[in-house]
């Protein structure tokens, strides 16, 4: 009996980049290639749809590679900013209260 891992696996880049050239040079289905390649259907489409996307290909509304990877940054940056600003108000409200005393 096999046990599947909550965990997913993780591609390269690269890897990401051969299995995608390799859906549009062999002239077979998403589902073949990612069958003969060990991934997820699901996955492989994703990267291909995102490929597309990324040359400009996709839909008006979908971000791009670099798009996406700059919005994670700064939802991270702006996360630790608000926790700055949390830490800072509390220092603020500790100080004003011990120079009251």
């Amino acid at each position: 009996m096999s046990k599947k891992s909550n965990t997913s696996k993780r591609y390269t880049p690269e890897f990401k980049r051969d299995a995608v050239a390799l859906v549009y040079s062999s002239g077979k289905t998403v589902t073949e290639v990612a069958r003969e390649i060990g991934v997820s259907p699901e996955g492989l489409r994703n990267w291909v749809n995102q490929d597309k996307v990324d040359r400009g290909q996709g839909s008006a509304d979908a971000l791009t590679s670099d798009e996406k990877e700059e919005l994670r940054r700064l939802r991270r940056e702006n996360r630790e900013q608000q926790q700055t600003i949390e830490i800072l108000k509390k220092a603020a409200a500790f100080f004003a209260k011990e120079s009251t005393k």
